[in-house]
């Protein structure tokens, strides 16, 4: 388990999903770009709680251990998406996943 801290909320999530979380914010900032992601965690009062994270160039996010025993809870899908969506962007570095357009294909029109 992690503490993901961003504003002024500290909130326990897993640790694969606090890894990619970081990792997709740090990406998102290097783009220009933004997203929202959705993550199950588990607030200060010990609920389950469903947290949005609005992620852009702007995002301070900061990932910490924690020695709680608490199961994590359960961010498959979102990380997952996460992980798709740094795949994707890092399959080429030139493009930064976006395709190419043919130059002769472009003078054709």
């Amino acid at each position: 388990m992690r503490h993901v801290t961003i504003a002024d909320k500290s909130l326990l999530i897993g640790d694969e999903a606090a890894a990619a979380l970081l990792q997709y914010a740090a990406l998102m900032g290097k783009l220009g770009s933004s997203d929202v992601v959705e993550l199950s965690a588990i607030g200060a009062d010990g609920e389950t709680v469903e947290a949005s994270f609005l992620l852009n160039s702007g995002t301070v996010l900061m990932v910490e251990s924690s020695r709680s025993k608490l199961p994590e809870p359960d961010n498959d899908a979102s990380t997952a998406y996460m992980n798709d969506r740094l795949a994707f962007y890092s399959a080429d570095p030139q493009t930064m996943g976006y395709p190419q357009v043919d130059d002769d294909e472009d003078q054709a029109s």
